[in-house]
C-alpha cells in the first residue's frame, strides 16, 4: 500500500508530464527480454577480448611469458603493460591504478594481462596460457594495521564532553557487492581517423573519456562513447572496468573487440562498499537529548583510491544523522590495504555510519527509559537546524513529524504463535518447514537516515542538455539529448516528461546517451533527475522562448526546427575544512525513515522480514510509479547489508565471487511495503524535487536490524547478522 500527499504542480495533470506515472519506454523490451544490453553487441568480423588476473593480493610481478598464449590458433594478440600506448595509469579522483600491472599487483584480481581471439573459449584459453612468475608478499588486509591513508577528515564542534547517560558501542559493516545483474561489457570499434568509438554500459560517459584517452594515447575527441544498455550499477561502474583493455586491442588490431565479464570475473572487475569498523560514544541527559557523540569512523578502501575521499568526506559530514548535537568530535579515516578495492556504492560512506549512529540511538532510548521513536523525536533535525559541519539546513525537514507519521501506520497482524492457521512461507524457513512457529519471536525496529544529494565539497557539478523542436510528418516533436546514463533508475522516462511539461508537445525521443554532448557528469548521488532535469527544463525553456507566444505548432511553421543547449548548475558547495570539518559541503539534504518488522527463529537464526514500511519526503514527485519504485529497490538493497549481503574476503582473498554463495534478496525475501510519500519543495530545486535513490538504503538496514535486536535481546553489533549471531541454542 502507498500512501502520497494530494500536492500538484501547476499545469500538470494531462499528457503524462511532470507529476504522473508516464511508462518507461523500455518497460516493454525489459520484461520480454528482447532490450539490447551491452553483453548482446554484435559486429562482424569482431573478436572477443579477455583478461589475465593475478591470484594473489600482494606481490612482485618478476616475467610474463606470453608466448604460449600466441600459439595458440585463433589467437590474436597478447598484450602487457609494455604495449600500453599512453599513460599507464588511471583513476576517478587520483590516477594511482595501473591499467595493466607493471611490477607488482596489490590485490587479488588485479589485471596483467589482455588476449583477443576469435571465439572466447579460445580467448579463456589463451588467458590460462600465460606463463606469470609472482614472487608473493605479506598483503596488508587488516584496515587498522594499515599506514597508508586515503584521506582522515576530522569534525569539530562544541567543547563538553561529559553528560548524565553516556552509551558506547563497536560496529561493523562488512563488505557489500552492487550485485547489478548485467556483467561489465562493451565494445571497441577502431575509427578511420585513428581513433575509436566505444559502445558501454557506463554511469558516467565523460569521465570515462578522460581517463580513456590519456591511456591510449590520444585526444580527448579522437574516443567517444555511446551508452549501450546497462543492466543495473548503483555505483560500480562509476570506476573503469574493460574500457581501457577493449579499446588497447581494437587499436593494436584494428578489428573491433568485445568483452564481457562473467559473473566471477565481475565481482574482481568492479570496486564494492567499503567495510567499515567504528566506535561510537553517545553522551545525553536525562531525559534524552543528546549533548555530545564522539566518533571514529575507519573504512578500508582497498588497494586502490576510486572514490574514497568523497565516501570518508560523507561518512564524515553525516556521520551522527539527522540530529542536534551541539558537540562532536569525528574522525573519519580511509585506508589503503591489500583487500579489493573499494569505491561508490548507493549510500556513499553514509550507510555505514548509519548503522552505528541508530544502533547507538536505540542504546541510548534504553539507557534514558524512552521510545526509539521517541529517542529520535526529541533530537529530530528540522528547517533551520544546523548539521555537524555548520551547514544549515535551509529547505523542509519535517523529521518529527515523519517519525510520527511512520509511528502512525498500523502494524502487520500478529505473530505466526498467536495465529491458528499458519501459511509456512510467512514464516522464517518459509516452505523448508523448519519451524511451525514455535522458536518464532517478533521484533519491531526503526531507522532514520539522512542523505546528501548530488556531488559535495566543491565539485563543478552540472549537467548539459540539448533539446530540438521541429515540425515531424507536420506534427510537433521534441528530441532531447544529453550525456546522462539510464541505468535502470528511469531517467530516460523523466527527461520526456520535463520536455513535454515544459513545451506542451506530447511527441518526445531521447536520444542515446553520448559523448558528442557535454558532460551530465554521474548517475550516481542521487543527482540525475535535480541537475539533469534542470539542464533539460533549462534548454525547453530556452526553446519556448522562441516560440513567442504561439502555439508549438504555429511556431514551428513560422520559424522552422528550433535548437537550444543549456548547462544546469546546483548552487556552489565548498570543501570540508580539513582541521575541524566545517563548511557547507552539500547542496542538498534527504531523509527517509524506516519501521520494519521481522519475525526470528530463535533456534536456527533465520529472519523472516514481515513488513517494511517507510516515510520518504521527496519534495516533488516527477513519476509516483517510478519514485516507489525507487524506495522499493533501496530498501531492498539495505535489507540484504543487514540480513546476507556480504563479500567474504580473508587474507585479502574472496571466497564468494557467485550468486551462489553471495546471497541478495529474492522477491520472496522481500515483504510488503507501506509507503508514505511527503512533498515538502526545496525552493532551490528544479520543481522543488529532492533526489530519492538513495535514503532508503541508509534507514532501512539499521531498522532491520533493530527489529532483529528486538525479537532476540541480543547486541548484534555487525551487519550482515548471521544465523549463528542469533541462535540461543549454543549461547548456554
Amino acid at each position: 500500500m502507498t500512501q502520497t500527499s494530494d500536492a500538484t504542480l501547476p499545469g500538470v495533470g494531462t499528457g503524462l508530464g511532470v507529476g504522473e506515472s508516464a511508462r518507461r519506454p523500455d518497460a516493454a523490451l525489459k520484461v520480454s527480454g528482447e532490450f539490447a544490453y551491452a553483453s548482446d553487441l554484435w559486429l562482424e568480423g569482431m573478436v572477443w577480448g579477455a583478461t589475465l588476473r593475478s591470484p594473489h593480493p600482494s606481490a612482485w610481478l618478476r616475467s610474463i611469458d606470453v608466448g604460449p598464449a600466441l600459439r595458440i590458433p585463433g589467437v590474436r594478440a597478447v598484450l602487457t603493460h609494455e604495449d600500453v600506448p599512453g599513460e599507464k595509469y588511471y583513476g576517478l579522483e587520483h590516477r594511482d591504478q595501473p591499467v595493466l600491472a607493471i611490477d607488482q599487483v596489490r590485490h587479488q584480481g588485479e589485471p596483467v594481462a589482455l588476449v583477443a581471439a576469435d571465439h572466447p573459449e579460445t580467448a579463456r584459453r589463451a588467458v590460462a596460457a600465460i606463463a606469470v612468475e609472482y614472487e608473493p608478499r605479506p598483503a596488508i588486509t587488516d584496515p587498522r594495521r594499515s599506514r597508508h591513508f586515503v584521506r582522515h577528515q576530522p569534525v569539530r564542534r562544541g567543547d563538553t564532553f561529559e553528560a548524565e547517560v553516556v552509551v558506547t558501542g563497536e560496529y561493523e559493516v562488512g563488505m557489500q557487492d552492487q550485485a547489478f545483474l548485467g556483467p561489465e561489457s562493451g565494445l571497441a570499434v577502431p575509427a578511420e581517423d585513428g581513433g575509436v568509438d566505444l559502445y558501454i554500459a557506463t554511469q558516467w560517459l565523460h569521465v570515462d573519456r578522460d581517463q580513456l584517452a590519456p591511456c591510449l594515447g590520444l585526444p580527448a575527441d579522437k574516443v567517444r562513447l555511446t551508452l549501450s544498455g546497462v543492466g543495473g550499477a548503483f555505483g560500480a561502474r562509476e570506476d573503469l572496468s574493460m574500457q581501457i583493455h577493449a579499446c588497447m586491442l581494437a587499436l593494436r588490431l584494428n578489428r573491433p573487440v568485445k568483452i564481457v565479464y562473467g559473473r566471477e570475473e565481475s565481482f574482481f572487475g568492479h570496486v564494492h562498499r567499503h567495510p567499515a569498523r567504528m566506535r561510537y560514544e553517545h553522551g545525553a541527559t536525562r531525559d534524552g537529548r543528546l549533548v555530545y557523540v564522539k566518533a571514529d569512523i575507519l573504512l578500508d578502501g582497498g588497494a586502490y583510491c576510486s572514490s574514497s575521499p568523497a565516501v570518508v568526506g560523507n561518512a564524515a559530514s553525516l556521520g551522527v544523522g539527522p540530529y542536534e548535537v551541539p558537540n562532536v568530535r569525528v574522525d573519519a579515516t580511509g585506508v589503503y590495504t591489500n583487500n579489493p578495492p573499494c569505491g561508490a556504492m548507493r549510500g556513499f560512506g553514509a550507510v555505514q555510519a548509519c548503522y552505528a549512529y541508530e544502533s547507538q540511538m536505540d542504546r541510548l532510548a534504553e539507557a534514558c527509559g524512552l521510545s526509539p521513536v521517541e529517542i529520535r523525536v526529541r533530537n529530530a533535525v528540522s528547517q533551520g537546524s544546523r548539521l555537524i559541519t555548520g551547514q544549515v539546513i535551509d529547505s523542509p525537514a519535517p523529521l518529527a513529524d515523519m517519525l510520527r507519521d511512520l509511528e502512525a501506520i498500523p502494524l502487520p497482524g500478529p505473530p505466526p504463535p498467536e495465529r491458528t492457521e499458519r501459511d509456512l512461507r510467512e514464516l522464517p524457513g518459509g516452505v523448508s518447514q523448519t519451524t511451525h512457529g514455535e522458536s518464532v519471536r517478533r521484533g519491531v525496529g526503526y531507522g532514520v537516515g539522512i542523505k546528501n544529494i548530488c556531488f559535495s565539497e566543491g565539485f563543478d557539478d552540472y549537467s548539459t542538455a540539448r533539446v530540438r523542436a521541429e515540425l515531424i510528418g507536420g506534427e510537433p516533436h521534441v528530441t532531447v539529448h544529453t550525456a546522462a546514463a539510464e541505468v535502470g533508475q528511469g531517467l530516460v522516462t523523466v527527461q520526456a516528461q520535463i520536455a513535454r511539461t515544459e513545451l506542451d508537445i506530447p511527441n518526445v525521443t531521447v536520444a542515446t546517451a553520448d559523448t558528442s554532448v557535454g558532460s551530465a557528469g554521474s548517475s550516481s548521488a542521487s543527482r540525475q533527475s535535480y541537475v539533469t532535469g534542470g539542464a533539460v527544463k533549462a534548454a525547453c525553456e530556452a526553446v519556448r522562448k522562441r516560440f513567442e507566444g504561439l502555439p508549438p505548432k504555429q511556431a514551428l511553421e513560422r520559424f522552422g526546427p528550433i535548437e537550444e543547449t543549456r548547462e544546469y548548475r546546483h548552487r556552489p558547495t565548498y570543501p570540508m575544512d580539513p582541521l575541524t570539518g566545517q563548511g557547507d559541503s552539500h547542496t542538498q539534504l534527504a531523509l527517509c525513515v524506516h519501521r520494519a518488522v521481522v519475525d526470528v527463529d530463535v533456534e536456527l537464526g533465520l529472519v523472516k522480514v514481515v513488513e517494511l514500511a517507510a516515510v520518504q519526503d521527496v519534495g516533488r514527485m516527477l513519476n509516483p510509479q517510478a519514485l516507489e519504485g525507487q524506495i522499493h529497490g533501496g530498501s531492498a538493497q539495505g535489507l540484504g547489508l543487514a540480513l546476507m549481503e556480504e563479500i567474504q574476503v580473508r587474507d585479502g582473498r574472496v571466497l564468494n565471487p557467485s550468486f551462489t554463495d553471495y546471497l541478495i534478496p529474492t522477491i520472496l525475501d522481500m515483504p510488503p511495503m507501506t509507503l508514505k510519500i511527503l512533498e515538502n519543495p526545496d525552493p532551490a530545486a528544479p520543481y522543488g524535487l529532492r533526489g530519492a535513490g538513495e535514503p532508503p538504503t541508509l534507514s532501512s538496514t539499521p531498522a532491520i536490524a533493530a527489529a532483529v535486536r528486538a525479537a532476540t535481546g541480543l547486541r548484534l553489533t555487525r551487519v550482515p547478522i548471521r544465523p549463528e549471531d542469533i541462535a540461543l541454542f549454543d549461547k548456554g
